[in-house]
């Protein structure tokens, strides 16, 4: 006798319609508006009412359009970083900890550059760049450690960039209860606020929205041409799509880690110094709510593409600032926010999956003993 048994498998598809990642993508983005609304449902709330209110606090105005590039400017800087470490393998899940390293050294040479008259001491073009300088080197710092663990001792990057996130945030911590304790602040743990001189310029009259958008877009730009026509993008993708295939081909692998780990690091800690010279003006221990781990949700919504981060933080930041306005609307949890956000993410993952490969149904007959 012969049993027939069922297998399903994944086959790689022979060739690909240049419209399938746009269906894939409307696809995914129907389930996740289908899902969600479910669960609006579930709130006893109107579905239609609930988008529309999303939409309208997101891009309904021009207050909600600058809250929504204000929201998603920092999330611009941790997707890229995000996104440049992973295309290298290099899993950098500490950016949340290199964006507060930005900032509290972009306060710290604030403090060191302004005299006893509380003015700066060097040329205001000059401290600027400084400043910059010493964000981006704090938040690059922070990921050459767990890399040159990775590179020299085999230690996981996941592990070591994860915890060093606490690491970073207990630092932070100790400064603003010590050494870069405002005075003035009445006890509360924050920083003594920036120069005004070394603040970022806003784009708009009477909103919050500042240049470092442009700067973060800027960058996505220069990244992109990077990664795809230099030969350090080069190694980078081959490091990331075999690093003993790319060894074999004459690649130092540990070193483009490297230079990898300086530029991803870099980026969060620069996100760190726009938060603090483009919105807040001091640090504190809540000044991001998690920024840096949403860097990696972005990078992943994004395929990893420099260009596609933009897009993909402008919907992320778009989302979470509609859902604080559907909250107050039509009273539904701003947590349905994190609900889109995540959803959204598993469908594209799936929808990208299913561009790329196919399921195959075989029945197998066996024989019975």
């Amino acid at each position: 006798m012969r049993d027939r048994e069922n297998t399903v498998r994944l086959e790689a598809r022979s060739s690909i319609s240049t419209i399938a990642p746009l269906i894939a993508g409307l696809t995914a983005i129907f389930f996740t508006l289908a899902v969600c609304g479910l669960l609006v449902l579930w709130a006893k709330a109107d579905v239609a009412s609930a988008y529309v209110a999303i939409y309208e606090g997101a891009l309904g105005s021009r207050f909600a359009i600058t809250e929504t590039f204000t929201r998603a400017t920092p999330l611009m800087l941790t997707g890229l970083a995000a996104a440049v470490a992973f295309r290298a393998r290099l899993y950098n899940i500490g950016a949340e900890g290199q964006l507060y390293m930005g900032a509290i050294a972009a306060v710290a040479a604030s403090v060191v550059m302004t005299n006893d008259a509380g003015e700066l001491a060097l040329p205001t073009s000059l401290a600027f760049l400084l400043m910059i300088a010493a964000g981006a080197l704090a938040g690059a710092a922070l990921l050459i450690v767990p890399t040159l663990l990775k590179t020299k001792f085999k230690v996981d990057e996941v592990v070591t960039t994860l915890l060093l996130n606490f690491i970073a945030l207990l630092f932070v911590s100790l400064l603003l209860d010590g050494p870069l304790k405002d005075p003035s602040a009445m006890g509360w743990p924050q920083s003594p606020t920036l120069l005004s001189d070394l603040e970022f310029s806003k784009l708009v009259e009477r909103g919050r929205v500042h240049t470092g958008l442009l700067f973060a877009i800027g960058l996505a730009l220069v990244l992109s041409f990077v990664i795809r026509y230099t030969s350090f993008g080069l190694a980078m993708r081959a490091v990331g799509a075999n690093d003993r295939a790319a060894a074999f081909a004459g690649i130092g692998v540990n070193a483009t880690l490297i230079k990898v780990a300086f530029i991803s690091g870099a980026l969060a800690g620069l996100a760190g110094v726009g938060e603090v010279a483009g919105r807040a003006g001091y640090v504190t221990l809540d000044m991001s709510p998690g920024y840096g781990y949403s860097g990696i949700v972005i990078a992943m919504l994004a395929g990893l593409s420099p260009i596609g981060v933009i897009l993909a933080a402008l919907f992320v930041g778009g989302t979470i600032v509609g859902a604080d306005a559907m909250s107050r609307s039509v009273n539904v949890p701003t947590y349905i926010a994190d609900v889109i956000v995540a959803t959204a993410l598993i469908a594209v993952l799936v929808a990208s999956l299913l561009t790329r490969y196919r399921i195959v149904w075989r029945a197998k007959t066996a024989a019975k003993r």
